[in-house]
């Protein structure tokens, strides 16, 4: 049973094959889909499940049986009220590159001290299999946002964000290291007991 991923997002799509080894997972690109979403939701679990779904329709008129699956993920600085959220792709303008992004974040929390710079990555999973059964999942890392940016790993705001548990920001954790703590990796370790299940009791497996 092959699993499509909603993004066009190449670190995204490295780490769902880095967790989802037992499957074969593929991107839209990959397999010829266009299918635009539009991100109306108010939550990363809204966002998610549209995608999902606008996916899974294109699945249907192709007469493709697959997992449709996508996420939704975000900072959220409690600084910035929670914001960027849900829209952290679009924050500060959707092309502008993240260097130019977290340079700014790091400019506006100049004067404030670590105990006020807490943030957390979020991540809502949304799968929808191929009877249109829908699967959710969740995950989070909690974290401050650093005082430089720092590695050239992972993407997007990894190079500001501090995981204290490891003493380094994202950007430098090895890809072992950040999928075992990320809000990606944990949110798609709740999901595949799901898919799972879901499988046994269709009689399918990961190759059928």
């Amino acid at each position: 049973m092959e699993i499509i991923v909603a993004t066009g997002n190449q670190g995204k799509l490295r780490e769902f094959r880095e967790i989802l080894i037992d499957w074969e997972v593929s991107s839209m690109a990959e397999k010829g889909i266009h299918a635009d979403a539009e991100e109306a939701g108010t939550t990363f679990a809204e966002n998610a499940l549209i995608k999902a779904q606008t996916l899974a329709a294109a699945l249907r008129e192709r007469n493709m049986e697959a997992i449709a699956i996508s996420d939704d993920s975000g900072l959220e600085i409690d600084a910035f009220g929670g914001a960027p959220g849900v829209y952290s792709a679009r924050y500060l303008g959707h092309d502008t590159p993240y260097d130019v992004k977290n340079r700014i974040i790091l400019n506006r929390l100049a004067d404030t001290p670590d105990e006020k710079r807490t943030a957390r990555y979020v991540a809502a999973i949304a799968a929808v299999m191929p009877d249109g059964t829908v699967l959710h999942s969740h995950g989070t890392v909690e974290g401050i946002i650093g005082w430089k940016s720092e590695g050239s790993g992972g993407f997007g705001y990894d190079p500001i964000f501090f995981v204290p548990e490891f003493g380094k920001s994202m950007a430098l954790l090895s890809p072992d290291e950040k999928n075992s703590i990320s809000h990606r990796g944990r949110a798609l370790r709740e999901m595949l007991p799901k898919i799972r299940s879901w499988l046994e009791m269709n009689g399918r497996t990961a190759d059928t």
